[in-house]
């Protein structure tokens, strides 16, 4: 079932990629659920399993060190969830697998900080409440799945109506939908009935929310231990520690208990462990933290192991120049990857273990690659701070903002401060036609987007960057900064600055080569 409902996905990956609110070439929900379900199938495959349990088990840690993007990562704590509702059954019945569709959901749930209805969660919470539903009645298993499926379908139909942003775009949630190809998939493992591939040309638009889960964390301290102890009763803890913060995490067995939550009173949080057994692991960091996720092989690390300091960096970028000028602020290690291409947390896994510092910041520079670093450093044991940069000038602003000589959390702040302050531009391409915000676009038409809205529509590079530049810069901005891109040409490049630059006169611009793909020019204005 693991491995035919990840073949389902990849099959129709494309179709989700494709469709996207805004038509840019950076759709990217399918390949980022497709990743972390080859994730699962390679652990399975990798190791043998002799039970159903074991099976599940596998898929759930790979997912969960292959989850990218946000659809990736909910997706991993889906197949969690599932491990633990067959725990101990060598075969399902409907009952069972009802219950661990229920599993699946709640664990989903429990895993986001700030869960939003419209998203992939209510498509799985609502199948699986109706799939406990159908238990009761159906006996047969491929008869009780293809009703589960028929509400899936029916709750994914329903998203733009629990979620402004859907109904405003006329879309449905695309993490949704990934998951019903992979129940799809699944079916057809039971039936024997392989899934047909959809058309992308009849497909209706879905969309991945890529904020879904931010928000700024109210508490302040990133509390972290370990309980060991027997009979450990972890719903109670739970329970406890619950209204001391955020963000909590309490997973383990009757013996080893692992606690996580974000939280202004550490102390009060280390005493309810304590009622249940001696404390290791101890770990407190002073934070705010916000939280807004093609190849593995590809993601290229550019330098190696350092000797330990006190700061360590992690940034994420695509393109030569801008690699170049991370390397430049002396980064440690740059993932490559962006919108396309979004890192996995085994991908930041790897980078946290080859540094080693004190304090380890990462810029994920993308708004779908947030949770995968957050993911990771729930991971990690290294103290690890995430500044949620989601582009590149806000990476450049926040390592701007660093300094050498002060506290950990002094920099958090000033870097958190300083990402507030620049406004991002892009511009690229269509690749369909549409509309947006009551503007008619055409495939091929040159979009400039600024703060995440069109703001510009035309036919021509240069006429479209200079109108969005138009619309960014603002009487109390200053600086300028244009990145040009791998399909850009010098030339180009030089004669828009030198535009730019007779119509903005009292401000700083300046012109770098990025050699990012899809996006003609990035600009920062701050």
């Amino acid at each position: 079932m693991f491995l035919a409902g990840a073949q389902s996905l990849e099959s129709n990956k494309k179709v989700v990629n494709a469709l996207n609110v805004f038509p840019v070439p950076d759709g990217d929900t399918g390949t980022n659920m497709s990743l972390t379900m080859q994730s699962a199938v390679k652990e399975i495959k990798n190791n043998k399993a002799n039970s159903l349990e074991e099976v599940a088990s596998l898929a759930a840690n790979g997912s969960l060190m292959g989850a990218r993007g946000n659809s990736g990562v909910i997706l991993s704590q889906l197949l969690r969830g599932f491990a633990k509702g067959v725990k101990g059954k060598e075969k399902l019945n409907t009952r069972d697998f009802a219950y661990a569709l229920k599993m699946a959901a709640d664990t989903a749930y429990k895993a986001v900080m700030k869960p939003v209805e419209g998203t992939i969660l209510t498509v799985a919470r609502e199948s699986a409440e109706e799939a406990m539903l159908i238990a009761k009645k159906e006996k047969e298993i491929a008869g009780f799945f293809e009703k589960v499926i028929l509400q899936a379908e029916e709750t994914l139909k329903r998203t733009p109506d629990m979620l402004k942003v859907l109904k405003d775009a006329g879309v449905v949630d695309s993490g949704g939908k990934g998951l019903v190809y992979i129940y799809l998939g699944a079916l057809g493992a039971i039936t024997g009935v392989t899934p047909t591939t959809e058309d992308l040309e009849i497909m209706q638009q879905t969309v991945e929310h890529q904020e879904y889960i931010e928000g700024e964390l109210e508490f302040g301290y990133c509390t972290e231990f370990i309980v060991n102890a027997s009979n450990s009763d972890i719903k109670k803890l739970q329970d406890t520690i619950k209204d001391f913060g955020d963000s909590m995490m309490v997973v383990g067995n009757e013996n080893v208990v692992k606690v996580h939550i974000h939280t202004d009173h550490p102390g009060k949080v280390l005493e309810e462990g304590l009622k249940l057994g001696y404390l290791s692991d101890i770990k407190i960091d002073n934070m705010r933290l916000q939280h807004r996720g093609e190849n593995p092989e590809e993601h290229k690390e550019v330098i190696e192991k350092t000797k330990k300091k006190e700061y360590g960096f992690i940034a994420v970028t695509m393109g030569e120049g801008l690699t170049k000028i991370f390397k430049d602020f002396d980064i440690d290690y740059v993932i490559e990857g962006g919108q396309t291409m979004n890192p996995s947390t085994e991908d930041f896994v790897k980078a946290i273990n080859s540094i080693d510092a004190d304090t380890i910041f990462i810029l994920p520079n993308n708004s779908n690659i947030i949770m995968a670093a957050n993911q990771a450093k729930s991971i990690s044991e290294k103290n690890i701070l995430v500044i949620p940069t989601k582009s590149v000038p806000q990476g450049i602003a926040s390592l701007m903002a660093f300094n050498l000589e002060n506290t950990p959390e002094e920099n958090e702040t000033q870097m958190l401060e300083a990402i507030k302050a620049v406004k991002t531009g892009q511009v690229t391409y269509a690749v369909r036609d549409t509309s947006f915000n009551d503007i008619p676009i055409k495939q091929g038409d040159i979009l400039g987007i600024g703060d995440s809205k069109i703001q510009a529509v035309g036919t021509d590079i240069f006429e479209v960057s200079i109108e969005l530049v138009k619309e960014m810069v603002k009487e109390d901005d200053e600086i300028v900064t244009i990145f040009y891109g791998e399909e850009t040409r010098e030339e180009d490049a030089n004669r828009l600055l030198e535009h730019l630059e007779d119509l903005f006169p009292e401000y700083d611009i300046e012109l770098y080569f990025g050699g990012q793909p899809l996006y003609y020019y990035i600009f920062s204005v701050e």
